[in-house]
């Protein structure tokens, strides 16, 4: 996708080199085994879960992690910047899509549909359709990890302005779909001795009737 077809200076601003910086702040060490150790946590409110699609999935670490608790589930990722899609293009594991959730087509719903640290990223007008993508390409389970505030708030994100929100994503989902219910969900602490990280909460949200 050119850059110049974004809707919004938030995919403009992810697409780009702030983008490509994001890439190496995913490699560093212990990323992947907290993200396992929270993607368990998820798994065990869950069913059965025989794939895996993931919006904005970056380099894919979270995909990674749940090769290794679910290694028979088929695994998609949608991302929008190039640098990275590259690298998730070059997995033989998994199918990658260079693009943004706004403009991603589900052809086959997903039993797990991911959110990670997404949501906070998208202009706020925008978020009706990224729920809507969320909802649309999961067949069974949404889960969304991000940071939760009780209510909206901007956030300065490393110097910049209108790059981060934080609110109730999950409460939102399940009002503006009432055939959400909360399957589960938690915290995770920066300071937490064994698998530290940002400061994020987790919701497992699922269909009640299954598609």
């Amino acid at each position: 996708m050119e850059r110049g077809q974004f809707t919004t200076e938030q995919e403009r601003f992810w697409a780009g080199e702030f983008g490509d910086a994001y890439i190496d702040r995913n490699r560093m060490p212990g990323v992947l085994a907290a993200k396992t150790a929270l993607l368990a946590r998820v798994l065990a409110s869950a069913g059965a879960v025989n794939s895996v699609l993931e919006f904005g999935a970056n380099i894919g670490m979270n995909l990674v992690a749940l090769r290794t608790l679910v290694p028979e589930a088929s695994f998609t990722a949608v991302e929008i910047n190039h640098k990275a899609a590259a690298e998730l293009k070059s997995y033989g594991w998994l199918t990658a899509h260079e693009t943004s959730i706004f403009d991603f087509e589900t052809e086959a719903p997903a039993d797990l549909v991911l959110s990670s640290g997404l949501l906070i990223h998208i202009q706020p007008q925008k978020l009706g359709e990224a729920y809507r993508a969320l909802y649309g390409a999961s067949r069974r389970y949404v889960c969304i990890v991000e940071y939760y505030n009780p209510t909206p708030v901007e956030v300065p994100y490393r110097g910049e302005r209108e790059r981060l929100f934080k609110r109730d994503f999950a409460g939102e989902m399940m009002d503006l779909y009432p055939d959400l219910q909360l399957r589960g969900y938690g915290f995770r602490y920066h300071r937490d001795p064994v698998f530290p990280m940002d400061d994020a909460t987790w919701f497992l949200l699922e269909k009640r009737e299954v598609r």
